[in-house]
């Protein structure tokens, strides 16, 4: 791991998702091999590395976004939309807890996205918000796929473990299913929407897999290496709409079933 602190020059950043954004770190530990996040890092931050193996910590955080804060207009917050701000660098810097702790003196809303169970850690701060949701990615409920694709997340059960944290804390959250990687993610859904029930979850957000440049090359390894029985059948199901369609509806029951609100992205 490739590791910089660097210093930024705006943290506190307007986004589609939210009226704002913040990521800590440029990069992200995970090195999930269907990250839409790689491609636009390297638009501004020109790594050569390969993704996963480059963090930049910008350590000036606080300090931009005190000045940030007392500037802006209060507004929903969008935690870790191109990094994860709790990667395993997040246990040496704490850098996302003290930009918690600054967002709560503004009581700023906060919407947080994470594949890791160090959010577990800052439940203590997250619920002295007045309007907080944590999310989480959940591909597949199978440890060994996420393995393939999401080496350094947290495990399927220490995701599933946090949420019931989050929860039994009375805070909302949502899981993110997606990327749906085809005939992985779709396999068991009736458990997948059934523990997303047990969970109480208070909202699905729904989307298929879509390659920004250089993507399917990191996934065509990983299917050649793992699965090389979907190669085909990957390449059916990705060039037309047929497949993810089919999969729609199948959800949209799944949900109602369920008692599960959902937003689908596609």
């Amino acid at each position: 791991m490739i590791l910089r602190e660097i210093k930024c020059k705006s943290l506190l950043n307007p986004s589609q998702l939210a009226d704002y954004c913040i990521n800590p770190y440029v990069g992200c530990e995970h090195g999930c091999k269907y990250c839409y996040a790689e491609p636009i890092t390297r638009r501004f931050s020109f790594h050569k590395e390969h993704w996963g193996e480059f963090v930049d910590v910008k350590v000036n955080a606080l300090e931009i976004l005190k000045n940030e804060l007392q500037k802006r207009s209060r507004g929903k917050v969008f935690i870790s939309s191109l990094t994860d701000a709790y990667q395993p660098i997040e246990k040496k810097y704490e850098l996302t807890r003290k930009i918690l702790e600054m967002l709560l003196k503004f009581q700023f809303p906060i919407c947080i996205q994470t594949k890791s169970s160090l959010v577990a850690r800052d439940i203590d701060l997250i619920k002295k918000f007045d309007d907080r949701e944590v999310g989480f990615t959940i591909t597949t409920l199978d440890d060994s796929v996420r393995k393939n694709f999401e080496l350094n997340s947290s495990s399927i059960k220490e995701k599933l473990d946090v949420i019931k944290q989050l929860k039994d804390n009375g805070i909302k959250v949502y899981v993110f299913f997606g990327p749906m990687l085809p005939y992985l993610s779709d396999n068991n859904l009736d458990e997948f929407f059934q523990t997303m029930n047990e969970l109480k979850v208070d909202e699905m957000i729904i989307d298929r897999l879509n390659l920004k440049a250089g993507v399917m090359t990191k996934l065509e390894k990983v299917l050649v290496e793992k699965y090389p029985e979907l190669a085909s059948r990957w390449k059916d199901a990705l060039s037309n709409k047929t497949y993810y369609e089919n999969l729609k509806k199948e959800i949209e029951g799944l949900c109602k079933k369920n008692n599960l609100d959902y937003n689908f992205c596609y």
